[in-house]
């Protein structure tokens, strides 16, 4: 008896496996559209938080709140880098597609480095110029892989 389990052991392991799923865990629930969103919201709250640091700042008294509303800043920036780092780069953009659609493939690619690097410049400062191309770099990111 054990002698069988053990060779259908050995055997398992020479079975080549095959995967298609585009998630690094396929689970299901993610979409485009549902990432997409998310990453508006993190979007709203790096640009009320820019305001808010602004204009709390005038006030030394309002040390502790702006405190706050840096530290949110930097998490919702961050929190962009990430998702765009290991769901669309990672996941969504596929190496195939460089030979099917090679200016597709590089839109893809060079628009999501653009939002990554938008994000950086957000966590750095308040500017409203920076906030606004975070903002616009997202709305080309939604136009390539939203579905809505």
């Amino acid at each position: 008896m054990k002698t069988s389990i053990l060779a259908l052991c050995a055997l398992s392991f020479l079975a080549p496996v095959t995967a298609s799923a585009h998630c690094q865990v396929p689970c299901g629930i993610f979409d485009n559209d549902n990432v997409i969103g998310k990453l508006h919201t993190d979007f709203e709250t790096i640009e009320k938080a820019s305001k808010q640091i602004e204009e709390l700042s005038k006030d030394p008294a309002n040390l502790h709140q702006v405190t706050r509303w840096i530290f949110q800043k930097e998490a919702h920036a961050q929190s962009i880098q990430e998702t765009v780092m290991t769901y669309f780069l990672a996941q969504r953009i596929k190496l195939e597609e460089a030979d099917s659609d090679k200016e597709a493939y590089l839109k893809k690619l060079t628009t999501c480095h653009k939002v990554i690097i938008a994000a950086m410049k957000c966590k750095q400062g308040t500017s409203a110029a920076g906030v606004k191309t975070l903002h616009d770099e997202l709305q080309i990111l939604a136009g390539l892989f939203g579905t809505k």
